[in-house]
């Protein structure tokens, strides 16, 4: 086994470079898109960054903080690039999500909280990071608000997160980092068919979301099953997704993706769109690559929204919006934040289509979720308590 592993590196070069002489295949501009991605991920987060690492150093110099923990930070980000370099599929806000949270709660130590006052400043520290990646500080808010437990909103952690939010946002600009936006060109009309048309391809999204979520934990178990070994794991999802490129011949579906996102959103995605992102985010995360899975959720949304929603009789761009919508919110359980992430993205003339596509997604999307340790206290269909665990 020990063999194995030392040779799994060199076994993924050696087969890249044999694929390419016998395919006529050029990998040279694969690695450079490989490349930039790395690099642009780098500069994407360095607002995170600038907020996040001066509360580490002031933790470390409080002496609370062994070298280890001090260290903590640093490797999260530096997987995250990683995962992006080497053509991963996966977002930067998986990690970025972590490190807030979990430095808001060492300060929380620091500062002798208690449990309860410790929360909140977790949920702060979410907030805040969400907030500088995405340019949607009021979406982070009530995102941190509300995915810890569904069905109950700490509003006492209301101002604090946005404050922590809007402090995040305005830092982010001041270092260059734009809001993630987009412009959709065709609207339909609020009316009975555009309801009917948007609440349809919310049900629809709503099933893709239970598949979204089996899928990603279903892929990691498997791994887990067949790969005791963490190296040699991420080898063997390395080599897949080197694999996978080469046949796909495109690297559209390597790293985040936002730029095949506006693409759906100005209405144009191919049809098996959705279903490769998936399967490379699916492998990345599975194999123990680091990232978040939200961006890969839009990416999904968009493209599957595009394509499915120009069949249904909506305008492509718009059902793309729509579908980014639907999705993040079956997978992550907010419908709350879905609305105000819609108005954020794509504007408020839209908002009862997009609130109408949040609720429908969230009632049928049933108890699943991204993250396992979400707990979904109060029953989606009924006023009763559930108290469970987001399968």
């Amino acid at each position: 086994m020990s063999v194995l592993i030392e040779l799994a590196v060199p076994l993924i070069l050696a087969s890249v470079g044999i694929h390419a002489l016998i395919s006529g295949t050029d990998i040279f501009p694969a690695l450079c898109r490989g490349a930039v991605q790395g690099l642009e991920t780098l500069k994407d987060m360095l607002p995170t960054l600038v907020v996040l690492f001066p509360a580490v150093y002031m933790l470390r110099a409080s002496g609370a903080l062994d070298a280890l923990s001090a260290l903590l930070a640093p490797l999260i980000f530096v997987s995250t690039v990683i995962t992006h370099l080497f053509g991963g599929s996966a977002g930067r806000e998986g990690a970025a999500l972590q490190l807030g949270g979990s430095i808001a709660g060492l300060i929380g130590k620091i500062a002798r909280l208690d449990e309860k006052d410790m929360h909140i400043m977790t949920m702060c520290g979410m907030s805040a990071v969400f907030s500088a990646l995405f340019g949607t500080p009021i979406t982070a808010a009530v995102f941190a608000l509300g995915v810890i437990s569904v069905g109950v909103i700490y509003y006492a952690g209301l101002l604090p997160c946005v404050v922590s939010a809007f402090t995040a946002y305005f830092i982010s600009i001041l270092m260059g980092t734009e809001p993630v936006a987009f412009t959709i060109t065709n609207i339909p009309a609020f009316s009975l068919k555009s309801c009917l048309l948007t609440a349809l391809l919310s049900a629809i999204c709503a099933l893709l979301s239970i598949g979204f979520c089996l899928g990603l934990h279903g892929t990691h178990k498997l791994f887990e099953k067949l790969f005791k070994n963490t190296f040699l794991r991420a080898a063997v999802g390395g080599l897949v997704i080197v694999i996978l490129s080469l046949i796909c011949r495109s690297g559209d579906y390597n790293g985040a993706g936002m730029d095949i996102v506006e693409r759906a959103i100005g209405g144009n995605a191919k049809p098996e769109a959705f279903l490769l992102k998936f399967i490379f985010t699916a492998v990345t995360v599975g194999a123990g690559y680091k990232g978040g899975e939200i961006v890969p959720t839009f990416f999904v949304g968009a493209t599957f929204g595009c394509v499915v929603g120009g069949l249904i009789g909506l305008d492509p761009g718009f059902a793309a919006a729509v579908g980014l919508v639907a999705l993040f919110c079956g997978v992550v359980n907010c419908p709350l934040a879905s609305i105000f992430l819609s108005i954020e993205l794509f504007g408020a003339q839209a908002m009862p289509l997009f609130a109408l596509a949040a609720a429908v997604s969230y009632l049928l999307s049933g108890y699943y979720g991204l993250y396992s340790s979400q707990k979904i206290v109060y029953s989606k269909l009924r006023a009763e308590l559930v108290n469970i665990n987001a399968k």
